[in-house]
């Protein structure tokens, strides 16, 4: 089959489906992506770009709090506009997806504004504002996401016991916001309405916030949230939350009730699978997720899954790769498989905490020998500069060759300075090669080549 005659069916358009379509579109394909929401997926609409807007505010409004330290002299209180906050992001999130509009529409991309669905093993059809159209295809890729996670034990109304998406809507700001989940995402919106000005309680079901990193991650974050006031509820299992009067409580496995203002949940997703007429195409499904082998095939092996319906890790860089990978053996090119070891992940509190690769956790539970260098960022000048030294670079290698297996970097632009260690990660480097790299001077960066000395 000829790359012109190929007939490529995406549905969802979040990042693995528009890297897809965008690629086999290049390639030569027929595309056509149908999305019900509109173009950018849960990345762009709902999850990490409207998140990272409420960081980038956040940040701003701590760093003129501690600004007076660096002789920044500023008089009145400083407050935060929820309405403007919300225009402004809101504001973001339609350009990004005016401009994936309009370029996968330059490269022959057919739009589909519905959800779509499968009806047989080699047809979809989408529900439209014009009505029902049915859309054949050789190939098809479903690439739908995740939404938050519903508990059966919570009473979500999103007035007080919210999601992450009822916490972007808020007219005002909680004055005492539990937050239940200390995972990623929950420990991101602690940082993010302690900064705004909240009141924040943290539920923490484990011995420490981030329960698969290092200890000394948490440690250092966990510093961060006391300092800022917020109170941290650990060994504590949510099993109820609801709405009470005019505020919410959690009710812990050991008995306990935790009040505030408001309660959000951080939970973890849930694939958004429901409804896409899997058995009407033979895809099997496990728990709600996708099962597909190295090249993101399903059971039907001319439809593909990507994305966070696969139960993979849940990352925007992931999924656009595997999208890639998709477009790719859909042609009948060659098609390298994303190893997932070498993907790049950050958490977006401040400091920020950045990881790649093999971590300390990770060789310690594998009973696997390396060599493991750190440097704090006290030591650092640009960290000092900044009045930020909290923090620190840890490279991990293998003792033998001294290839750089993975690291971990905490501190300030931590996400930006992890693309060091996971081109080294992703290329075989050897420490000597970070050593021997002349960085700017001051800059973040020399730490790595410290740690790699």
């Amino acid at each position: 089959m000829s790359d012109a005659s190929l007939r490529l069916v995406i549905v969802g358009g979040g990042p693995a489906g528009l890297a897809a379509a965008a690629a086999a579109a290049a390639a030569g394909a027929r595309v056509a992506l149908g999305d019900a929401e509109g173009l950018g997926g849960a990345a762009h609409l709902w999850d990490c770009i409207p998140s990272k807007a409420l960081v980038a505010t956040s940040l701003r409004l701590a760093n003129l709090r501690a600004s007076g330290r660096l002789g920044v002299a500023h008089g009145g209180d400083l407050g935060i506009d929820m309405a403007v906050l919300g225009e402004w992001r809101e504001a973001l999130t339609a350009r990004l997806v005016s401009g994936l509009t309009e370029i996968l529409t330059s490269q022959g991309v057919a739009l589909v504004r519905g959800r779509g669905r499968l009806a047989g093993p080699n047809l979809a059809v989408a529900e439209t504002p014009e009505g029902r159209r049915e859309l054949p295809f050789d190939r098809a890729l479903l690439a739908t996401g995740a939404v938050p996670r519903l508990p059966a034990w919570a009473e979500v109304d999103g007035e007080r016991v919210l999601t992450t998406r009822h916490a972007y809507r808020l007219s005002s700001l909680p004055e005492h916001l539990v937050i239940v989940g200390s995972g990623v995402t929950g420990v991101e919106f602690t940082h993010i309405f302690s900064s705004l000005g909240s009141r924040v309680t943290l539920l923490v079901s484990r011995h420490q916030v981030l329960p698969h990193r290092d200890a000394e991650v948490a440690a250092v974050l966990e510093e961060d949230f006391l300092e800022r006031g917020v109170a941290l509820v650990k060994g504590a299992r949510a099993v109820a939350a609801r709405a009470e009067g005019a505020g919410a409580v959690v009710r812990t496995d050991d008995g306990r009730e935790v009040r505030g203002s408001h309660v959000l949940l951080a939970v973890g997703l849930q694939p958004n699978t429901s409804g896409l007429g899997l058995e009407a195409a033979g895809v099997q499904e496990r728990g709600g997720f996708i099962p597909v082998d190295d090249l993101q095939r399903t059971s039907a092996p001319h439809i593909y899954a990507a994305g966070d319906i696969t139960g993979r890790l849940p990352l925007s860089s992931v999924a656009a790769a595997q999208g890639r990978v998709v477009a790719r053996h859909a042609l009948g090119l060659p098609a390298t498989p994303v190893d997932l070891r070498k993907a790049a992940q950050a958490v977006f509190t401040e400091p920020e905490i950045a990881s790649v690769g093999l971590e300390e956790v990770d060789a310690a539970a594998l009973g696997r020998k390396v060599r493991i260098t750190k440097v704090p960022l006290a030591a650092n000048p640009r960290s000092l500069l900044q009045a930020s030294p909290r923090g620190f670079v840890k490279v991990v290698s293998d003792p033998a060759t001294r290839v750089v297996l993975g690291g971990t970097v905490v501190g300030h632009h931590a996400s930006e300075m992890i693309g060091i260690l996971a081109l080294a990660v992703q290329d075989g480097l050897r420490t000597d090669a970070l050593a021997r790299t002349l960085m700017v001077h001051p800059s973040l960066a020399e730490s790595l080549a410290d740690a790699a000395d």
